[in-house]
């Protein structure tokens, strides 16, 4: 493949949108609509790949954290602590509903 084959110019808007090329999307399989992910090599390069199922996302967090530092895993037990903890004051509540 020569340099202009491999090397397309595409617009940015101003939502930071660009369309990737026709010939790019069919040789990486990028189905449209889609999805793919950005990944930085050690050399510095940008690589784009598409993302065929779910666990394609795995790390996609890594390092990522809320405005209080808490990281996705983090905030899920959280989450499911506040969510254990409404059930069973809903069924203390009605628990003690029906003891009347």
């Amino acid at each position: 493949m020569s340099k202009s084959d491999s090397e397309k110019v595409v617009s940015v808007s101003a939502r930071g949108q660009a369309t990737i090329p026709k010939e790019f999307r069919e040789e990486l399989g990028i189905d449209a609509p889609g999805r793919v992910k950005f990944i930085r090599t050690e050399g510095g390069e940008v690589v784009v790949r598409p993302i065929r199922s779910v666990t394609d996302l795995r790390g996609v967090l890594t390092g990522e954290t809320d405005d209080r530092g808490r990281a996705a895993t983090d905030r899920l037990q959280d989450e499911r602590e506040r969510d254990r903890a409404s059930e069973a004051a809903l069924e203390q509540k009605y628990a003690g509903d029906s003891d009347r």
